[in-house]
């Protein structure tokens, strides 16, 4: 129960503070956001990978197929 409201909490917070840093980061280096954002999204995309692959082989360990 306790990690409950945390979890709602950073799950709220943090891309807010990730748009939050980006906006400060246009103000203060103008074009270069452009790359802080390419690296956000890359690191997403890493994330996401991760996620995929472990889902996918708890998946595969749960129910496990003939060899042929």
């Amino acid at each position: 129960m306790p990690m409950k409201l945390s979890r709602r909490i950073l799950l709220v917070t943090t891309p807010l503070g990730v748009l939050g840093g980006l906006h400060e980061a246009y103000r203060l280096a103008g074009g270069m956001v452009i790359v802080m954002a390419a690296m956000v999204g890359m690191l997403c995309v890493a994330a996401a990978s991760v996620i995929l692959t472990i889902r996918r082989e708890q998946l595969a360990a749960r129910s496990p197929r003939e060899s042929r």
